[in-house]
Formats: C-alpha cells, sequence, structure tokens
C-alpha cells in the first residue's frame, strides 16, 4: 500500500476511514494509581435443537465444544493486547468463566480481575467472543443448511455487565 492511500481511500469511500491523525498510540497510564479491578461480559451463542443436544451428548466430531471453548476464552482475556491495539498489558489476576444453557441458546459470561492502572473490560469482551466463536466453530458443520449458509446460528447481545473500579 501507498503512503497516505488511506487517505485516497477515505476520500473515495465518502470520508468514511482514516484520517491524518487516526492513530496515535495508547494512552499514557503511567501517572494513574494502581487499584482494583473486575469487569464481567456476556454473550450468546444461537443454535439449532439438534446442535444443542450434540454438545449436551458429547458427540460432536472436534471434541467437547465447552472445554476447548473455555481454553480459548483464557488464552483470548492474556492475548487482547495483541487483538485490540490500543489495550495495555494487564497482569490479569484471576479469570473466571461460565456456560449456561437457556433453550438452544449458548450463554458465556466471562469476569476477569487485576490490580492495574487501567479497566479490563476490554478483556472480558474479548474473552467471551473467542469462547463464543470457537464454540461456533466447533459446531459449523451441524448448524449449516443445504445452501451451505447459516440460518438459525449467531453470535449476539455481547455486553460488559460489570465493571468495577476501586479506590
Amino acid at each position: 500500500m501507498e503512503e497516505g492511500s488511506h487517505n485516497r481511500w477515505r476520500e473515495m469511500e465518502g470520508g468514511v476511514g482514516l484520517n491524518d491523525k487516526s492513530i496515535e498510540g495508547i494512552v499514557d497510564i503511567g501517572r494513574k494509581p494502581v487499584v482494583e479491578r473486575r469487569a464481567t461480559a456476556r454473550g450468546r451463542l444461537v443454535l439449532k435443537a439438534d446442535t444443542k443436544s450434540a454438545i449436551v451428548q458429547g458427540e460432536i466430531k472436534k471434541g467437547d465444544v465447552l472445554e476447548a471453548s473455555t481454553i480459548a476464552v483464557v488464552q483470548a482475556v492474556k492475548e487482547t493486547p495483541r487483538i485490540v491495539p490500543h489495550c495495555h498489558p494487564v497482569p490479569l489476576e484471576g479469570t473466571e468463566v461460565n456456560w449456561r444453557w437457556n433453550n438452544n441458546d449458548l450463554w458465556c459470561t466471562v469476569s476477569v480481575s487485576a490490580h492495574y492502572k487501567t479497566g479490563i473490560e476490554m478483556e472480558a469482551l474479548t474473552g467471551v467472543a473467542a469462547g463464543l466463536l470457537c464454540a461456533f466453530d466447533m459446531v459449523k458443520s451441524l448448524e449449516k443448511d443445504d445452501q451451505g449458509q447459516y440460518p438459525v446460528a449467531r453470535i449476539t447481545d455481547l455486553e460488559v455487565v460489570e465493571k468495577f473500579k476501586g479506590n
């Protein structure tokens, strides 16, 4: 890509895109105090009834969906600054992953904790997203219709449920 080509792209697309000051680095948190931080996020994977049954019965060819997806969550919370460019590397002290069914919907809730200078909600959100993506990947063959599309399966309701900052 030519230097400055992103500006031409922005102009071609009606002003949508990067500008000359769009990437400035990460926020300086050097003077902020270290305080207790906690964050909880959740999200939902909507599935067909047959897919839920296969997960619950342990019939997924790729393996145990919840076990593999929990590993994906733990990896993702630790790698958040590599995925989300403006996030600081945070020394996480804990991660809790919970899965629950609501009809055919698989809900993932992730809670993270640390003592640090900046919030950790992005780590919780990234964990939920990765866990649900892993689950989707493991069951996608069961979710496809005759045209190879996914009429039911979708990841939705990704949100921060709680954020805590100590004194």
